[in-house]
């Protein structure tokens, strides 16, 4: 029971580090809040984080040669280091900040269409990948005459590895990969596909919007050559995000965005770029955004990611027994490595009907195809029913989904 206990977190009490969880979603109800996939809620610390900034250290960075300037460029670069810390990057200029994991994948995916890509060459994606991870690389190889390679999955969520090595080739310019799927919480084998990558000399690109607030990164020990995530998916503010690239990737690739700190020099005949990282940060950035993002990390290290995938795990456990029980639900992705996510389909009712009657009952999960309309094709549905999980989230907060799920059932005539 010790060795147990030191792997424990205190959901209950986490909760009341999320200011919003204590306001009621009705009257007499709390809100059950099952939706930390499509975006997080956020702890006091990261709020107070960026009051704080704009109430004490507000100013624009880098330029300025007085105190408040001087400081906040140091509160913003200080972030940054934070982040190499939290992924175990290599150096401060492989971290670049963006407005979310979205633009970073955009970033990528519009220098290898400038200066990788060619006609014929091959960009390997699964058929888990996310919209913003599929439409700009889609965009890269119409421009190229490049063309995109499916990894299709298995029946239980997990991608068919025999058929991704089946893949590789030497027309394969380019990997795209999620690390864990938002719509089935499958966490993919990314390391040992990288490897496989990198046997053929293929770099590859990491989806990771998922991932920080539920597994451990390591970019350095994957040794992939881009990884992607956003803020507001790990207890941090919208409207920002990380591109990670091995230095001598992001030396290559050209800019996405121009503008602002990305400039060195500019003349109507000519114009260079700043070195690493503010090469890929045009305009004026997001601080206060970056500063939340910094408490984030912090806030999910001060409880530690050990802890929160055994309380997930115990989570997803319980919540995939009581689902089951219920007739005419069937749950989407069993891989037996899966984050706290659980996408549903029930026989009698629209995911979509679901969710309003849910709501209904305090009870927020998402439904729809989860922006994944070729995984929804390939799992035959139109949509599914999405609850995911957190640090506030309880054994309650599941006994509650499953309550209004009974619900649905005595609306439909079920029961």
């Amino acid at each position: 029971m010790t060795e147990l206990a030191e792997f424990q977190l205190d959901a209950e009490h986490l909760r009341h580090e999320f200011p919003l969880l204590g306001h009621a979603s009705s009257e007499s109800s709390p809100l059950i809040y099952l939706d930390t996939a499509a975006t997080s809620q956020k702890p006091a610390c990261v709020i107070n984080t960026i009051q704080e900034y704009y109430a004490q250290h507000n100013a624009n960075v880098h330029r300025g040669v007085y105190a408040l300037s001087h400081e906040a460029t140091i509160r913003y670069e200080a972030c940054r280091q934070e982040v190499r810390h939290f992924i175990h990057a290599k150096a401060n200029e492989e971290i670049i900040f963006t407005s979310g994991a979205t633009a970073s994948m955009n970033c990528i995916a519009h220098g290898f269409g400038q200066s990788e890509l060619t006609a014929g060459d091959e960009v390997v994606m699964s058929v888990m990948a996310h919209h913003s991870t599929i439409v700009p690389w889609q965009m890269a190889c119409e421009a190229t005459g490049a063309s995109l390679k499916i990894i299709p999955i298995l029946d239980n969520g997990e991608l068919d590895l025999e058929a991704y090595r089946a893949l590789l080739s030497d027309k394969t310019k380019v990997v795209v990969l999620m690390h864990v799927s938002n719509a089935l919480g499958t966490i993919n084998p990314i390391q040992s596909m990288i490897e496989d990558a990198h046997e053929k000399a293929i770099p590859v690109v990491i989806d990771g919007a998922q991932a920080p607030s539920h597994v451990p990164i390591d970019v350095t020990a994957l040794d992939c050559e881009f990884y992607t995530f956003s803020g507001h998916k790990a207890y941090g503010p919208t409207g920002v995000g990380v591109l990670y690239g091995k230095q001598a990737w992001l030396e290559r690739l050209p800019p996405f965005h121009t503008g602002g700190d990305m400039i060195e020099t500019v003349s109507f005949e000519k114009t260079t770029f700043n070195v690493l990282p503010h090469k890929f940060e045009a305009g004026t950035p997001n601080i206060a955004g970056v500063v939340g993002l910094s408490a984030a990390l912090q806030f999910i290290s001060s409880i530690g990611l050990d802890k929160i995938m055994a309380h997930e795990k115990d989570l997803l456990e319980y919540a995939t027994s009581r689902l089951s029980a219920i007739d005419g639900l069937t749950i989407h992705g069993t891989s037996a490595n899966k984050i706290g996510i659980i996408s549903f389909t029930l026989q009698q009712a629209h995911p979509h009907d679901i969710a309003t009657i849910l709501a209904d009952r305090g009870v927020a999960v998402r439904a729809g195809h989860h922006c994944a309309m070729p995984l929804m094709k390939r799992l035959a549905v139109p949509a599914t029913v999405r609850a995911s999980f957190a640090v506030h989230t309880t054994r309650s907060d599941i006994d509650c989904l499953v309550e209004a799920i009974q619900a649905v059932l005595t609306i439909f005539g079920e029961e």
